[in-house]
């Protein structure tokens, strides 16, 4: 058996180890505001209920292991002492990824992410309209564990008002589980689907995605696509170049077989295999052919 003293390895590797074993773990979407309004949205999975009276839940922006820097959420998080924290289902969950990007101070992540905005009855923050159970908080606390990068804040977040989608709910009013269809964090980039099992979705730690808000309005608009297929698109750097479409087109006959009927439907319909094949930049490119 491996033994380690955890004050002997490296804190990147510390924290791959604790994440792999402690899971699968429940992530808090969380919303708030900054000093000037600018709403914010990030997910944390070191997250869970720990009391129903008073109802008390807590996450822990932790401290940016590479470079020891905290996240806007904590900031937001102790300036305002408010915050929404939106459970994460199987069909918000790649637009949940994005929005984990590292955009600049002031980029709205409900924007980037593709997510509905919606406000909130006790707190100023908004919460995600996607997400079946969201719960806004009052800010009873913030306890820093450490001033190292990988060190946890816990935010003890006393539950003030909670809104569950009536579409969960089972005949006697209690939350389906298997209608809320939950998911939770793993090692790595793997995540666990409460009523399937694991599946992979990649952390863009060092990618900036091009955001939802940059997708085109014939694909939001199309009921073909899912919040998952948005999330994938805007999950790309950079669309791709000119060059590379005609490239791509020129080497497909089934491509050019779509094209060539002039249907947008049978387009969009390519896209969308595409997307569930993860072969984003081929999504792109059929997309952006003409």
């Amino acid at each position: 058996m491996l033994s380690i003293d955890p004050k002997e390895i490296a804190p990147a590797k510390l924290q791959g180890y604790l994440q792999s074993a402690v899971a699968p773990r429940p992530i808090a979407f969380a919303s708030t505001l900054d000093e000037n309004g600018v709403p914010n949205l990030s997910p944390f999975s070191f997250f869970n209920v720990f009391s129903s009276n008073p109802p008390i839940l807590i996450f822990s922006p932790a401290r940016r292991v590479r470079n020891n820097t905290v996240k806007h959420t904590l900031i937001n998080a102790e300036y305002s002492k408010e915050v929404v924290i939106n459970v994460v289902n199987y069909d918000i969950v790649q637009q949940m990824s994005l929005s984990s990007t590292e955009y600049p101070d002031g980029v709205n992540e409900f924007e980037k992410s593709g997510l509905t905005m919606v406000p909130s009855d006790v707190v100023k923050p908004f919460r995600v309209a996607e997400s079946p159970v969201q719960f806004e908080c009052k800010v009873n606390d913030v306890v820093a564990l450490g001033d190292q990068g990988g060190a946890g804040n816990l935010v003890i977040c006393e539950v003030v008002k909670i809104h569950i989608n009536e579409a969960i709910l089972d005949e006697n009013g209690t939350i389906d589980q298997h209608k809320i269809d939950l998911v939770a964090r793993m090692g790595g980039n793997w995540y666990s689907r409460s009523n399937v099992g694991m599946f992979e979705v990649e952390k863009p730690l060092t990618t900036l995605g091009i955001g939802v808000d940059a997708v085109p309005a014939v694909v939001k608009e199309s009921a073909i696509f899912d919040g998952n297929d948005l999330g994938k698109l805007g999950n790309i750097e950079a669309v791709p170049t000119d060059e590379e479409i005609a490239i791509f087109v020129k080497d497909n006959f089934e491509v050019k077989a779509v094209l060539s009927s002039d249907d947008e439907q049978k387009k969009l319909q390519l896209v969308k295999d595409l997307l569930e094949k993860n072969e984003t930049i081929s999504a792109w490119k059929v997309l952006l052919a003409k």
